[in-house]
């Protein structure tokens, strides 16, 4: 596969849909950085925690993300996140972060902040200082595709049907997709994507962004697909 550098994958899409272990495949497979921006408000959860901020007071969560040190690793075959040089790649996976994130990440002023982060990261990734050597970077999240890399090379909506993406995560979660596993990880699937639609769209494909539909495909085939995509838009 031979394509123009440097590059930006830019792909988002609802809970469950497989955005950050397909982003990770495809990164690895191509070569470049990987960005998971979701993990950068679960870590902004996770240290408003620690610090005792109150979520429900937006000026003081908004003061505390943006004294937050994030520092990140975007190898893709070993990503990793440290805030304050406290390695949170475990922590911030915890049920109590994910059902609290959307509090956060609905934070326009939070969302403006981590913004200008993950820009700065795509910008590095297509230097020779970056991770990549100046190849590129997949950057994956809510609204990478409309508001943080809207003219990135490659748009992709990776989306999947509500059963699916149920499925998958309780199966994540839970070892298990049966009634009572999908009903335990409802709440983080279908609720969060209820509160986080209040601030971004990124369920529906906007102009420009080719859709994904990973329902029918299992991981192999849905990072082939995205593979396909990927070349039929920035192949040489």
């Amino acid at each position: 596969m031979s394509l123009r550098t440097p590059l930006v994958v830019a792909i988002d899409g609802p809970s469950g849909s497989g955005k950050s272990t397909v982003s990770r495949r495809v990164a690895a497979h191509l070569g470049l950085a990987y960005l998971d921006t979701g993990a950068m408000y679960r870590a902004a959860t996770w240290w408003c925690l620690e610090r005792g901020v109150d979520l429900d007071d937006a000026a003081a969560v908004t003061a505390a993300v943006h004294a937050m040190v994030l520092d990140l690793d975007v190898n893709p075959r070993f990503p990793s996140f440290a805030v304050d040089g406290s390695d949170v790649g475990v922590a911030i996976r915890a049920p109590e972060i994910s059902s609290l994130v959307s509090r956060i990440a609905t934070n326009l002023d939070v969302r403006a902040d981590l913004g200008a982060r993950q820009r700065r990261v795509i910008d590095l990734e297509c230097t020779p200082d970056g991770f990549s050597g100046g190849r590129g970077i997949v950057v994956e999240g809510r609204d990478i595709t409309t508001v943080i890399a809207p003219d990135a090379d490659v748009r992709l909506l990776l989306t999947a049907s509500e059963e699916a993406r149920l499925a998958r995560r309780a199966r994540e979660l839970h070892g298990a997709a049966d009634a009572a596993a999908v009903a335990a990880t409802r709440d983080q699937v279908v609720g969060r994507d209820a509160q986080d639609s209040t601030v971004v769209e990124f369920r529906t494909a906007a102009d420009g962004v080719v859709t994904v539909d990973s329902s029918g495909l299992d991981l192999e085939q849905t990072v082939e697909a995205v593979l396909e995509q990927v070349e039929r838009m920035a192949g040489r």
